[in-house]
C-alpha cells in the first residue's frame, strides 16, 4: 500500500513546529498589500502584519496559491512514491479548491485527492492534523479522507472581533452580514459551525469581557463533558488568549491545545480577533 502525504494551505493557521512534526506540506497563499505582495507565513510574520495594519491604510487583499505551487510540491511528492490528500479551505471562503481541481485538470498523472475542509483556521488545522496522523499510522487514501469528514464533522471556530469591517471589505461575511447594522458598541461573535463552509453571525454581546465569556459558554454547550482538541488563535491579543488558555484548561477535558496567532491572510480578513477552534471526541 502506498504511502500518503497531507497537503494544505497556510490558512489552516498550524504552528509550523506541529506541521513539521507531523509531515504536513504547507501552500502559502498570498497577501498583496498596496504595491507589495507577501507569501503567507513566509515573508511577513503576524506580529509585523497586525504593526502595518495599525499604521498602514492601503488596501489589504489575499489570494489563493497558484496551480504551479502546487504542482510543485506534489511533483516532488509524487516522485517519492506518496499518494497525495489536499484538504483546504472552505470553498465559500477562498478559490483554493478551484485552483486544486485545476491541477487535477491539468496534471491527471499526479495521485491527487482534494478535499473541501469545509471550514478554515485551526478548525481546518485540527482536520489537516487528523487526517496527517492516519496517514504516519498507515492509513489507506481512502481512509485518511474519511478521518478528515469525521473530524470535520465536529470541528467548529467562535471568534470574537472587534469590527466585521474586515470580514466586510474582503467578501467573506456570510450570514454574519446581519449583523452590520448592529455594530454600534458591539463586540460581534462570529463563527463556522461543522461543514458550513461559510462565517455566520452568532451574537452580539456589548462589551469584550461579556462576548470571551459568550463564546466559552457557547463552547461548553458544543463540548459537554467529552475530552476535546482546542486550539486559540488571536489577532494581537496574546495575553488574552494566555488568559483564555488557563480558563479552558481549568473547565474542560482537554486532550491537546494549541496557541497560535492568526495567520496574515487570515487576520486580513478578521482584524484584532480572539477565538477557539475545537472538536470533542
Amino acid at each position: 500500500m502506498r504511502r500518503v502525504a497531507i497537503v494544505t494551505d497556510s490558512a489552516a493557521n498550524l504552528p509550523p513546529e506541529l506541521a513539521q512534526e507531523n509531515n504536513i506540506h504547507v501552500v502559502p497563499l498570498t497577501l498583496v498589500w498596496g504595491d507589495e505582495t507577501f507569501l503567507d507565513g513566509v515573508d511577513l510574520s503576524p506580529e509585523e502584519f497586525y504593526h502595518r495594519l495599525a499604521t498602514d491604510d492601503r488596501r489589504v487583499t489575499t489570494s489563493a496559491f497558484t496551480p504551479e505551487q502546487l504542482i510543485e510540491v506534489c511533483d516532488g511528492l509524487a516522485s517519492q512514491g506518496y499518494d497525495i490528500v489536499a484538504l483546504l479551505l472552505a470553498r465559500e471562503l477562498s478559490s483554493c479548491l478551484q485552483e486544486a481541481e485545476a491541477v487535477q485538470r491539468m496534471r491527471p498523472d499526479l495521485p491527487l485527492h482534494v478535499v473541501d475542509t469545509r471550514t478554515a483556521a485551526p478548525a481546518e488545522g485540527f482536520i489537516v492534523l487528523e487526517a496527517a496522523r492516519a496517514a504516519a499510522a498507515g492509513a489507506s487514501v481512502d481512509e485518511v479522507i474519511a478521518r478528515a469528514r469525521e473530524v470535520g464533522s465536529r470541528s467548529q471556530i467562535l471568534a470574537v472581533v472587534e469590527t466585521l469591517e474586515y470580514l466586510r471589505r474582503g467578501g467573506r461575511i456570510g450570514s454574519a452580514a446581519a449583523l452590520l447594522g448592529t455594530m454600534l458598541q458591539v463586540k460581534p461573535i462570529v463563527g463556522i459551525s461543522p461543514g458550513h463552509g461559510s462565517v455566520e453571525g452568532v451574537a452580539r454581546p456589548h462589551t469584550w469581557h461579556s462576548a470571551v465569556e459568550e463564546m466559552l459558554e457557547l463552547t461548553a454547550t458544543a463540548v459537554g463533558d467529552r475530552p476535546v482538541h482546542m486550539a486559540i488563535s488571536h489577532g494581537n491579543k496574546a495575553e488574552a488568549a494566555e488568559e483564555l488558555s488557563e480558563r479552558i484548561r481549568q473547565r474542560f477535558d482537554v486532550v491537546e491545545m494549541f496557541i497560535t496567532w492568526f495567520t496574515p491572510v487570515m487576520a486580513a480578513h478578521v482584524g484584532p480577533v480572539l477565538s477557539v477552534s475545537f472538536f470533542a471526541e
